[in-house]
């Protein structure tokens, strides 16, 4: 059953992302300026512009420059840089694995604090407790984050002084020390999705509490916290599993303002200093990561779900 689900996921996530690439390609052919005035600069003189595009490839045809680019993407060869001069795939790997590390620990944090927080707000619903989770989590969840990076960057790291205000740690630093680092570029994060959480995973709470199913076993005689994880919890949080899973992709590659403010070179900072120098072979390869990892990040919540869910996986089939 596994397989079979399986091969109706994965085609259309090859699909999304052979899209993807189109859209990313034309739309770094479209930004303004030009590749080589951009990198050389605005004085440089004609001919070593004109050069320079030759040198690269862009003077040719789009046809041919995408599927020279996708061709060598494919087996893993992901471009030179025309800022840097040199192969992509290092650039990415290292700018990936630092925004991973955010994104992981902001889930860390926010994954439980939502859940908790929008079950304990279902099981109370129109109290009073019910009703200040919601709205904080309706306030938090509307502040830009460049507003509340620079509250929590006053606040933690000028008058309290808790927590650095970079994300640069020395060098050579261990786990922990990076993890100091990174509490407070990951509190926004927190504060933004802790209410889209918890609103999920309260809306799913109160609608398994009034399904059929509960109310059959609460009849039957079964203690009230059995109940509640065996029937109301692993089907109040199907939904929020997808939540969290469209949250990867975002978290991924979607902390550019984060990553700016505190100095932190993921990949967000790598898309918008390659679109800024258009740096089209470190800017494609970016983004198209980005675009794999929600993939993936949705593809798992969707086995996640079915596994969870049995109708989900025989309805697919």
């Amino acid at each position: 059953m596994i397989v079979r689900f399986l091969s109706k996921r994965i085609p259309l996530s090859l699909v999304t992302l052979w899209v993807l690439s189109v859209v990313v390609f034309l739309g770094g052919q479209i930004l303004p300026g030009d590749v080589g005035r951009a990198v050389l600069g605005p004085l440089a003189d004609a001919r070593a512009v004109a050069h320079f595009n030759h040198e690269m490839g862009v003077d040719r045809s789009l046809i041919v420059q995408y599927w020279d680019w996708i061709t060598h993407f494919l087996i893993g060869n992901m471009g030179m840089s025309y800022t840097f001069r040199a192969p992509v795939a290092p650039f990415i790997a290292d700018a990936l694995i630092n925004s991973l590390k955010l994104a992981t620990l902001a889930l860390v944090l926010v994954v439980p604090l939502g859940i908790c927080g929008g079950v304990w707000s279902a099981l109370r619903a129109g109290s009073l407790t019910d009703r200040t989770i919601t709205l904080l989590g309706q306030s938090l969840g509307i502040v830009p984050e460049f507003v509340s990076s620079i509250v929590l960057i006053l606040i933690f790291g000028v008058w309290l002084r808790w927590l650095p205000m970079s994300a640069d740690w020395p060098d050579d630093s261990g786990g922990l020390t990076q993890i100091y680092y990174l509490l407070l570029p990951s509190l926004p994060l927190v504060l933004i999705f802790f209410g889209y959480i918890a609103r999920v995973a309260r809306a799913g709470t109160i609608e398994a509490l009034d399904a059929d199913y509960t109310r059959t076993a609460v009849m039957k005689g079964l203690p009230w916290m059995i109940v509640l994880r065996r029937h109301v919890l692993r089907n109040a949080l199907l939904p929020t599993i997808t939540v969290i899973a469209s949250l990867i992709g975002y978290l991924a590659g979607g902390l550019v303002v984060i990553e700016t403010l505190f100095h932190y070179r993921g990949i967000g900072s790598v898309i918008y200093s390659a679109a800024k120098a258009k740096d089209f072979p470190m800017l494609e390869a970016a983004v198209l990561m980005v675009g794999a990892i929600y993939a993936v990040a949705s593809l798992g919540a969707d086995l996640l779900n079915a596994f969870l869910n049995p109708r989900l996986r025989v309805n697919a089939e």
